[in-house]
């Protein structure tokens, strides 16, 4: 049905995105598709077309987009066409239409190359929905990367989940695992590069369950795949998320002891400390087989910082279950972790689960484990003081002359450096630590 209310053709366009950091890839890949157009970015507030790109893993993410999308339309009454993107538009589909009236477009993870044509008809006033998941590589379709205004990037490998753990919509929304070629990888790699990219960050919803041939013919795993990129002159950094236990490989272990750029930084979910938890969620591994893997990183790498993912409050756990949780937390010392309310999604096993845990049950469980993941990571910040280590510089601190950059342990530092610039490596003294950032002094190295 043809809508009569539908804005014209946009010039200007602004992409807002939600959630994971392949979200964040995807929005960029969706401006450069659009600058590629002959469109310009603008403010929110000013442009003729607003990308809301989605994340549907937990209930909130997906209020907030409508929230957001009942707040486009302008005092003098006029509003931007709207499209809303990613997850939450591969998972509600023209339901989202139905809901909120004026959204204009909805397309999929798997669809956005498309998105061109979708303006042209929303611009007609036509129905612009796409969510297939087509069997052809979406990437083929983007346009080359653009220089990057930061010297970090994110760069996807592979795409989809074939895990199908209980609580999580990502196989229905991303569908099966995909990896993307050698060649593909390596030509955006070194794009990026020349654009004055200095560090990579490998993405995939398992990343480290890639795999394809190289330019030689030969099947690699993600340990090759690392081992190529770092023959890239001018990159200096690698680091890869999200990772699964199951795909972590004897010769991805490997690399994090002989490629030196290979970051000592490895983010590896575990979800819970309890194993009855962990089969209830269809997870793969057990405490004892997840804390052997990381021994086993260890060993290659002493001193890599280990991060995590938790769920709190899934359906059945008790309150001993959940102290397992804080066992493996203490067990570990992570350097740093994210940690979340189980939310229950629509078409995921785990939502009709007996047992559902009251809020205010999983309010109180996450607090706790959050206090515990903060005092380990206060304890891994303190450990660098007094450390001499190179640091990326990513930003302009909070006041004037100051700067930030990353540590190789991913940690957060604030330094004056007044010779230097955003995109320098710069070696620093570790002078003091926070619980979410640390203190560097390049003075000291600079009179060395």
């Amino acid at each position: 049905m043809n809508r009569t209310d539908a804005p014209k053709a946009p010039a200007t366009f602004h992409v807002k995105s939600f959630g994971c950091q392949m979200n964040v890839y995807d929005g960029e890949r969706m401006a450069e598709m659009l600058g590629a157009q002959g469109m310009t970015a603008a403010d929110g507030a000013d442009a003729d077309l607003v990308i809301l790109n989605t994340c549907h893993i937990r209930e909130k993410a997906v209020d907030k987009v409508y929230s957001d999308i009942g707040r486009m339309t302008r005092e003098d009454g006029t509003r931007p066409m709207i499209a809303v993107a990613g997850c939450v538009a591969q998972a509600e589909g023209s339901e989202i239409s139905r809901r909120a009236k004026t959204v204009d477009i909805v397309v999929g993870p798997q669809a956005y190359h498309r998105l061109p044509d979708l303006i042209e008809k929303a611009g007609r006033g036509e129905e612009a929905v796409d969510t297939d998941m087509p069997a052809a590589s979406k990437f083929g379709a983007l346009p080359a990367r653009t220089k990057q205004a930061r010297p970090t990037a994110f760069l996807t490998i592979m795409e989809g989940c074939d895990k199908f753990c209980t609580y999580c919509v990502v196989p229905y929304t991303r569908g099966a695992e995909i990896s993307r070629s050698w060649t593909a990888i390596l030509d955006e790699a070194k794009a990026l590069v020349d654009g004055g990219v200095k560090e990579i960050t490998l993405l995939g919803q398992n990343v480290n369950a890639w795999s394809g041939e190289d330019d030689k013919g030969r099947m690699q795993g993600m340990d090759g795949l690392v081992r190529g990129l770092a023959e890239l002159p001018g990159l200096h950094r690698i680091r890869y998320t999200t990772s699964h236990p199951n795909d972590m490989s004897d010769g991805l272990i490997a690399a994090h002891n002989d490629c030196a750029k290979l970051m000592p930084f490895l983010h590896l979910p575990v979800q819970s400390g309890n194993d009855r938890i962990l089969k209830a969620m269809n997870r793969s591994h057990d405490v004892a087989t997840y804390l052997r893997l990381l021994d086993r990183v260890r060993a290659v790498r002493p001193d890599i910082a280990l991060s995590g993912d938790f769920i709190v409050g899934f359906p059945g756990e008790t309150d001993a279950e959940f102290e397992d949780t804080l066992k493996i937390v203490d067990a570990v010392g992570y350097a740093q972790c994210y940690s979340f309310k189980y939310s229950p999604r629509p078409g995921t096993p785990a939502a009709d689960m007996d047992g559902q845990v009251p809020a205010a049950v999983m309010d109180e469980r996450l607090a706790r484990l959050q206090a515990a993941i903060n005092r380990h990571q206060v304890a891994f910040n303190s450990a660098t003081v007094g450390r001499r280590t190179d640091i990326l510089l990513e930003r302009k601190g909070r006041y004037p002359g100051q700067l930030i950059g990353k540590t190789p342990w991913l940690q957060s530092v604030h330094v004056t450096a007044p010779d230097s610039a955003i995109g320098d490596l710069i070696e620093v003294d570790i002078i003091s630590a926070g619980p979410n950032s640390l203190a560097g002094d390049y003075s000291r190295r600079k009179a060395a």
